[in-house]
């Protein structure tokens, strides 16, 4: 019996090596890579530069912390800033820590706007994440359920409803940002539309708030 908290409903297969988009599991079986790591490999299994760069740092250091300089980081964040035209870049572990960091920042920004109360509209059916705050701005009652109370402070409106979004951010002068997913996943595969994505970011900037998430 395993000791590991039955947090996921695994699936009876492990797998022991994996070459670009292919992974073999431990009976010897070859599968396609279509999940990625949920999206974490993206980059495939086994890549000689990859691997090489991987043991080339594992050789001089593994860790130090942000409480010192990293030239490589400083690096990347430069090429970051430099293709996205952003000022500044905050280095994430996943995708939850940077929703989590988003819903922060906004939230720092609606208070330095003198707002009390700062409010994010979010979308059903979305998937946020699953610490306390990017769990209260998803939109699953049943990834939800059992971990109340939730965070407040956000204002749920119909996916890909441009008006919904319109009318909240029009009347509600609390709102700082708009959490949303191009493509949703959990709650099925909704692909936004162009306008309906182009907008959520164009009008915040244009008000001063935070961009789309």
């Amino acid at each position: 019996m395993s000791h590991l908290m039955n947090t996921y409903a695994r699936l009876p297969v492990a797998f022991s090596h994996g070459d670009g988009s292919w992974v073999t599991d431990t009976e010897g079986k070859i599968y396609l890579d279509a999940l990625s790591g949920i999206a974490v490999s993206t980059l495939g299994h086994n890549h000689p530069d990859l691997v090489a760069a991987i043991a080339a740092q594992a050789g001089r250091l593994l860790h130090t912390s942000n409480l010192y300089r990293m030239p490589q980081q400083e690096q990347l964040a430069d090429k970051l800033a430099d293709l996205s035209g952003m000022d500044e870049v905050f280095f994430c572990n996943s995708g939850c820590e940077a929703n989590e960091a988003a819903i922060k920042l906004s939230r720092f920004y609606g208070h330095q706007q003198g707002i009390d109360s700062p409010a994010i509209i979010v979308m059903e059916k979305a998937f946020h994440g699953r610490t306390l705050a990017t769990l209260s701005a998803t939109g699953n009652r049943k990834a939800q359920a059992g971990f109340e109370p939730l965070v407040s402070g956000f204002v749920r409106v119909p996916y890909n409803d441009l008006e919904a979004i319109r009318a909240i951010a029009g009347h509600n002068k609390n709102v700082v940002a708009v959490m949303l997913e191009i493509v949703q996943g959990e709650g099925g595969i909704h692909i936004a539309d162009v306008d309906f994505s182009a907008w959520s970011a164009s009008a915040l900037r244009r008000k001063g708030m935070a961009p789309g998430l």
